[in-house]
């Protein structure tokens, strides 16, 4: 009796892989494609399959999801969106902003977009998520205030519109909350000036808590002083230990609160805190040389 033939590996998608975004796309034109090229992989269809119900080529339809060639018009994003069980609301809020960051004028923008398509599907968040947003709406501000300090509110709230675009993946995950304060932190960051690839937040120094203590002129300068420098060094440490410098020291979070929003255990946060503190202090205050002088 012959032995039965080893199980196959499933087929692999037919066609050309499709490519990663391109660089050119901005910001916000990526928060929207993130969403829709997870979509489309979740879903194992090819772009083939896609073109037959959408008016595209299939190659137009891999610039479309690259985020090259000409900005798509919203009658083809919102064609995909449904096909893909994308909601519409927030893809169209995003699309817009995105539209304009390309430089669209606001009459293409609003000739472009069907208003009325809106009304009738998807019109509303799901509870769960709206529920979250307001649970950590303010947090979230404060964070995003600190690099983005004119458009923070414009960047959280397409943080919400990103999660409620994945938001089955966001409760899927492992931690909704590390999840969303993912989205945030590549939302914010997208949009915050850097400096040898270096986060730049100096202007937030004159926001701080810390400030607000103090009435004496002289002491308010040599603390600005002193959050300027201490800004500069920790843009310098790693992600985890960044955010967690950021909301317990410089806008004073419990831990409690932190491990909450970044859905890392309290045990975790603070020894994030020891580890970015200790390299706070050894570069801000070097030890003293054998010669007495610090180098």
């Amino acid at each position: 009796m012959m032995p039965p033939d080893p199980p196959q590996p499933p087929p692999g998608r037919p066609g050309r892989k499709l490519g990663p975004i391109v660089d050119s796309a901005g910001s916000v034109h990526r928060a929207w494609l993130n969403p829709m090229r997870d979509a489309y992989f979740a879903s194992g269809r090819t772009l083939g399959d896609l073109s037959i119900e959408v008016p595209l080529a299939k190659s137009k339809l891999s610039e479309l999801l690259r985020g090259a060639g000409l900005y798509p018009r919203w009658e083809i994003v919102s064609r995909l969106a449904t096909l893909l069980g994308l909601p519409q609301v927030p893809l169209c809020r995003l699309w817009r902003q995105a539209a304009l960051e390309a430089h669209k004028s606001r009459d293409w923008v609003d000739r472009s977009s069907d208003q009325t398509a809106l009304t009738t599907t998807h019109a509303a968040p799901p509870l769960d998520h709206r529920a979250f947003c307001e649970h950590v709406e303010q947090d979230y501000l404060l964070y995003a205030q600190a690099f983005i300090p004119d458009d923070h509110e414009g960047a959280v709230s397409d943080t919400f519109d990103i999660l409620w675009l994945s938001w089955n993946d966001a409760l899927g995950s492992p931690d909704t909350r590390r999840y969303a304060w993912t989205v945030l932190r590549r939302t914010v960051m997208s949009r915050t000036p850097h400096i040898d690839g270096r986060p730049c937040f100096s202007q937030a120094a004159f926001d701080t808590v810390a400030l607000t203590y103090l009435a004496d002129a002289e002491a308010r300068t040599r603390q600005l002083s002193e959050t300027i420098a201490l800004f500069q060094v920790m843009s310098q440490l790693p992600a985890t230990q960044f955010d967690v410098i950021a909301l317990r020291i410089l806008w004073r979070l419990s831990t409690e609160r932190v491990s909450e929003l970044l859905g890392l255990a309290p045990a975790m946060v603070r020894s994030s805190q020891r580890h970015a503190e200790h390299y706070l202090k050894s570069t801000l205050y070097p030890p003293e040389t054998d010669e007495g002088t610090t180098p």
